[in-house]
């Protein structure tokens, strides 16, 4: 079970661990989201908040699903 939010640094970290910077893996999830109409619209379409910090538990599963990451693919990244 995912949690109910994460932290959106903490998901850049997780999804692009090759990234040393916070903030670079940061603007590669945020490029990656700008680029991908379909995961952009889906994510509009949940999204209540879009300065929020953290992605809700919904927003995630979207985001995994783009990525063809299992959620237990995902707890056991770092």
């Amino acid at each position: 079970m995912l949690s109910r939010t994460i932290l959106k640094q903490d998901l850049a970290v997780k999804l692009f661990p090759q990234n040393s910077n916070t903030n670079a893996a940061m603007q590669f999830l945020r490029k990656e989201i700008k680029f991908s109409k379909e995961l952009s619209n889906k994510l509009n379409s949940l999204t209540r908040n879009n300065r929020a910090h953290y992605y809700t538990h919904k927003e995630l599963e979207v985001i995994l699903e783009h990525f063809c990451i299992s959620q237990e693919e995902f707890e056991m990244l770092k």
